[in-house]
């Protein structure tokens, strides 16, 4: 373990971020290609914090981050800010051919049931939100398998405890949901209003007054 830490700081000392024996012009453009180069290998959105680290220590990581999107102009991909990151995404004229290809691709989406995803933008508008509290806009129990399986693709997790009685989990959603749906926060989830004009969001049916089944959140129940 000791020899692994020496010798990640030995290469961390080697490694040259401030490139101060190449032109600035050359300088600039190997920043450019370092931030592209580690966005395209990451999985997940990439912060600033770790793009600092290969760039040097006065450089502006929105300024690379501005001409490295002009440059990608005619390519079929950009990079986009999500979820407090940056990360490569396909342009969206291009979803049809991709999905007329067949080809496997890298999604970030879990495949979710009709409900499943009606209950993830329940939560997105409405947390922190318990179990009990998403039943009664479904106007039907909401399981606690509903909840695993959201959990499981690591769009929610458990917020505070709510101040109702028993001191139910509540939940929210997570950094994950932000990707997976190309929003840079909360506030860039589509307008309650815009989407029931759009007819993709009818809150009168979601609030439905039908019985409900049991919906009992258990202190414990996460």
């Amino acid at each position: 373990m000791a020899g692994r830490l020496k010798a990640s700081a030995a290469s961390e000392r080697l490694f040259d971020r401030e490139l101060e024996d190449l032109p600035a012009p050359m300088r600039w453009r190997e920043w450019m290609l370092r931030i592209e180069a580690v966005i395209f290998a990451s999985e997940e959105p990439v912060g600033r914090e770790t793009l600092a680290r290969v760039v040097g220590k006065d450089c502006s990581i929105d300024l690379l981050i501005d001409d490295l999107k002009e440059d990608l102009g005619d390519r079929p991909y950009e990079i986009v800010a999500v979820a407090g990151g940056w990360q490569h995404r396909t342009r969206t004229r291009y979803a049809g051919t991709i999905r007329a290809s067949a080809a496997t691709t890298r999604s970030m989406m879990p495949s979710l049931s009709q409900f499943e995803a009606m209950v993830l933008m329940a939560v997105g508008y409405y947390q922190p939100i318990t179990r009990s509290e998403l039943s009664k806009i479904f106007g039907k129990d909401v399981s606690r398998d509903t909840i695993a399986s959201l959990r499981g693709a690591g769009f929610i997790a458990s917020g505070p405890r709510s101040p109702s009685p028993g001191a139910p989990y509540t939940y929210v959603t997570t950094r994950q949901f932000l990707a997976a749906f190309g929003l840079k926060t909360l506030r860039d989830l589509p307008d309650i209003e815009a989407l029931e004009d759009a007819g993709l969001l009818s809150r009168q049916e979601m609030a439905a007054d039908v019985p409900l089944g049991t919906t009992d959140d258990n202190p414990d129940d996460e």
